[in-house]
């Protein structure tokens, strides 16, 4: 065994006597007459029981107790008491002592009390690594999954704007409408004061809003003048086919939402719904205006980027027929500058 023992009591006898006996068993001793000296040896050597006498000339053996477990809680103590001093040794189990022994005691009885002790002693401790090693083990494979789950995360996005630059390379768009968009709606709704989940759900809707485009035709989708009728209606189906392909996916739900309403206008005449005032999606509405700046103020096949002037005025004529009021008139307060920074361009 390696168990060190110290024994603290006024009586040289006992003290004798205990050590011999413990001693005998396998056990390392380490004795002390008085409270003060007892804390001396605890400050040179590592010691797994105190076996204390209770009353004692000076400090007494409660004192030690109370000061030994502001110190170290996992130390075992067990306490000797006279058959007179019974409430003062239950005192002792209510400030942590784990047993008592009584005077007169039998050698024998001490010796299994103390074998019970640093047997439960041992088990406790075993319990308490095994629980911070759990505990780490959690918190690992926590940070773990979270790595994980941000790299699936980085994926996503990444497999997202490579899909999204792929069709903005389809219409011959320069640079990247998609990302513009994306920038000045979660910009926009930043203003708003939209956060979080909701914010991320707009940026994913605004990057994928022509995603349905991919169910168009070459000869409609890139042809350089005006559609007829019959084009417009094949045209007009693509915010449900990019419904239809991203409302399956579980975190792109949001993101559908937005792709299904983002050509709605605020009066109730946009498609393919015909939704009007708040039931369109504030996500689709902030998109919906954001979505004609950049169309604006980019270059065409059929014409050049028009100046910021122009979309001002668009907004202001449309302001509550095709945009919603109270989106426009921030559009509006914001200064020409803070959109080119978003757009990472200036405007002419």
């Amino acid at each position: 065994m390696n168990e060190t023992i110290l024994i603290v009591d006024d009586e040289e006898m006992i003290r004798d006597l205990l050590s011999s006996a413990l001693g005998q068993e396998g056990y390392r001793c380490l004795t002390a007459a008085h409270v003060d000296g007892a804390f001396e040896i605890l400050g040179q050597h590592h010691v797994d029981l105190v076996i204390s006498d209770i009353m004692m000339p000076g400090r007494s053996g409660v004192e030690l107790l109370r000061d030994l477990k502001k110190v170290n809680q996992d130390i075992g103590i067990l306490m000797i008491t006279g058959l007179s001093d019974m409430n003062t040794a239950m005192e002792c189990i209510h400030l942590g002592a784990n047993d008592y022994i009584t005077k007169p005691f039998s050698i024998s009885r001490v010796v299994l009390t103390v074998r019970n002790l640093l047997e439960k002693q041992t088990l406790a401790m075993e319990k308490k690594n095994y629980q911070i090693s759990l505990e780490f083990k959690v918190m690992e494979q926590t940070e773990q999954i979270r790595r994980t789950m941000n790299e699936l995360h980085h994926a996503y996005d990444s497999t997202l704007s490579a899909l999204v630059k792929a069709l903005d390379a389809r219409e011959k768009e320069v640079g990247s409408h998609s990302e513009r968009v994306m920038n000045y709606a979660t910009f926009m709704a930043g203003k708003l004061g939209i956060r979080g989940w909701d914010l991320e759900q707009l940026a994913k809707g605004s990057l994928l809003h022509d995603i349905g485009k991919i169910g168009i035709s070459d000869n409609i989708l890139l042809k350089p003048g005006k559609l007829d009728d019959n084009e417009w209606v094949e045209m007009r189906k693509h915010p449900q086919v990019g419904y239809a392909i991203l409302s399956e996916i579980k975190f792109l739900k949001g993101p559908a939402e937005i792709i299904l309403s983002h050509h709605e206008r605020y009066d109730g005449t946009g498609y393919p719904k015909q939704l009007k005032g708040e039931q369109i999606p504030i996500g689709a509405r902030i998109f919906g205006l954001v979505d004609t700046l950049d169309a604006m103020t980019s270059d065409r096949p059929y014409r050049q980027a028009l100046p910021f002037v122009a979309v001002t005025s668009e907004v202001e004529k449309f302001r509550g027929s095709q945009f919603d009021p109270d989106i426009a008139d921030l559009f509006l307060s914001i200064p020409r500058q803070q959109w080119e920074e978003c757009a990472g361009k200036k405007f002419i």
